[in-house]
């Protein structure tokens, strides 16, 4: 990821969204976005 200024950035799991930049105005953390998402699919 390359920050940059504005833009939208949201990580959805079929319908449940797990990070948007537009609710917290900056990017994730990446390991975590990661982490969440394994524990969403059942990977973790």
């Amino acid at each position: 990821m390359i920050p940059s200024q504005g833009g939208c950035f949201e990580l959805k799991a079929g319908d449940k969204l797990l990070y948007s930049k537009l609710a917290t105005g900056k990017f994730p953390d990446e390991a975590a976005l990661v982490d969440q998402l394994a524990q969403e699919l059942g990977l973790a």
